[in-house]
């Protein structure tokens, strides 16, 4: 059963968002030739469309201008925000440079992953009812609160102070909602997934990819323990997802013995691909709805692209569709990346191409010559079907893989002793390198370039607090930018307050 694109129009209750936009008259409206949650989720069919609802929101990682790993990459030393120009997205740019505030933060980040708590909610309500079998049922709701964890624990990462629903509001109690403390927060995140991973399958049939698994379960938890300070716990269930660093784990998960092959667009669900993103060309998506959550397509993949895109006849450059010049990578990341076996696939140099005749483009904002090779698509990844091309790429994003739950299991170890140790040396073996003694300074500089461009550098230099120093060359200011402003006008006849220094 692959996860694709909710077919139903399903009135699912009242995310946050419409805290600022309802009004009585809106309320009082009777849609007609739609369901509503009292007609609704009665059969098997209507709880799966429910559940794929849920999973849509994944999307936010890669899918849209407004994604995950975008955002997170500009708010990094690695890349600056790029584009066309210092107005060319201004919620991306005011987070490169940290002049963000309440109302240039893109509503979205909050908006889009409350919109999956609420779905998520209202189908853990309305299961018991549903006519279906039992251990189905039991499936859908741990998956359910898998994906609220999932919801929460960016929420709680992005904002810090969120508030904490777990049932349907309503018109009555939309306007009385409060932020709960991240001790909160947290404890429910690492509650839904002790439920959840006692009642996922183990494994997935080819027609299920992209569902939860106990194994993304139970990394997402370790992520998460890793986090809340808890590394005892966060190393336990960390150690149950990667087994034998080296080896192949109860899982069946394993490194790819080559680098370059995670990054390969048809290479999906990989053995080393813990929780991804699925995306496809076959959506047709439009710039109608871009964004929306309907479209389907992977936008990391033009956004990283170089404008203007050109080569001579016979050179030895890669053939690429121009794309929109963002993240492009700094100077400082060039250089910690240079004569790593990991470079070519991270970083495209095209100011030595374009210096070598061999490729041209045009330079965007903060142009420094070097793009996110990662997710740079080929000529051949553009589609010829339907909808509009730079909308469709199809390559898939990682949320969670193995190299990644390695390196935060050795953390979450302290950084010493012979497991730790292991698992350092499997992610540099797998690319070539030796060994080198592990500590917390070899795990962060490891995480740097094995994830490099994946939307993980920002949350790991405020895990680890070394965001300050990193960062204040940009704007950072300490006690404030290690959390994002909440959106201005979630703030608007609510009982919500700004993040301090916003």
């Amino acid at each position: 059963m692959k996860i694709t694109k909710i077919k139903y129009l399903v009135i699912a209750g009242i995310t946050l968002t419409a805290v600022t936009s309802c009004n009585k008259d809106f309320l009082d409206v009777n849609p007609e030739g739609q369901y509503l949650t009292s007609n609704y989720y009665q059969n098997e069919d209507q709880a799966y469309s429910g559940l794929v609802a849920v999973y849509d929101v994944m999307r936010k990682n890669s899918g849209g201008f407004e994604n995950m790993i975008t955002m997170m990459n500009a708010g990094s030393d690695d890349h600056y925000a790029g584009g066309g120009g210092a107005t060319d997205g201004v919620g991306i740019q005011s987070f490169s440079n940290y002049t963000q505030n309440g109302n240039t933060i893109p509503q979205s980040f909050w908006n889009d992953h409350y919109q999956g708590i609420t779905r998520a909610n209202i189908l853990l309500q309305k299961l018991p009812n549903t006519q279906m079998d039992n251990n189905l049922k039991v499936r859908f709701a741990a998956e359910s609160k898998a994906l609220r964890a999932m919801y929460y624990f960016n929420l709680v990462r992005m904002f810090k102070n969120v508030p904490l629903i777990l049932e349907p509001l309503t018109a009555a109690n939309m306007y009385d909602v409060a932020q709960a403390s991240p001790t909160a927060v947290y404890a429910q995140i690492e509650a839904d997934l002790l439920d959840a991973i006692n009642d996922l399958p183990s494994t997935l049939t080819s027609a299920e990819t992209a569902r939860f698994t106990k194994g993304a379960a139970q990394a997402l938890l370790g992520k998460v323990y890793l986090y809340d300070g808890k590394n005892a716990l966060a190393a336990t269930q960390l150690a149950a997802v990667n087994g034998t660093p080296g080896g192949t784990s109860q899982y069946g998960y394993h490194l790819l013995s080559n680098f370059n092959d995670l990054w390969i667009t048809s290479n999906k669900f990989n053995t080393e691909s813990i929780l991804e993103v699925a995306h496809t060309s076959t959506g047709n998506s439009y710039w109608g709805i871009w964004g929306s959550g309907s479209d389907e397509g992977n936008t990391v993949n033009v956004m990283v692209g170089p404008r203007g895109y050109t080569r001579p006849s016979g050179s030895p450059a890669p053939n690429l569709p121009s794309g929109w010049s963002f993240n492009v990578i700094t100077q400082d990341l060039y250089n910690a990346m240079a004569g790593d076996p990991r470079f070519g696939a991270t970083i495209l140099d095209l100011k030595a191409l374009k210096l070598a005749g061999q490729a041209d483009y045009i330079p965007g904002y903060q142009d420094t010559g070097y793009f996110l090779n990662k997710f740079i698509p080929r000529q051949s990844d553009v589609t010829t079907g339907q909808g509009d091309a730079v909308l469709n790429y199809k390559q898939d994003s990682y949320v969670i893989r193995l190299a990644d739950t390695y390196l935060l299991e050795a953390e979450a170890l302290g950084g010493t002793g012979a497991r730790a140790q292991a698992l350092l040396d499997a992610v540099r073996s797998r690319v070539g390198l030796p060994s080198v003694p592990v500590s917390l300074a070899a795990i962060k500089a490891e995480r740097r370039l094995e994830l490099a461009g994946e939307g993980h550098r920002f949350f790991d230099l405020v895990r680890w607090g070394d965001a300050s120093s990193k960062l204040s060359s940009r704007g950072f200011i300490a006690g404030k930018n290690e959390v994002l402003p909440i959106p201005y006008k979630e703030l608007q006849n609510t009982q919500l307050v700004q993040n301090p220094g916003y």
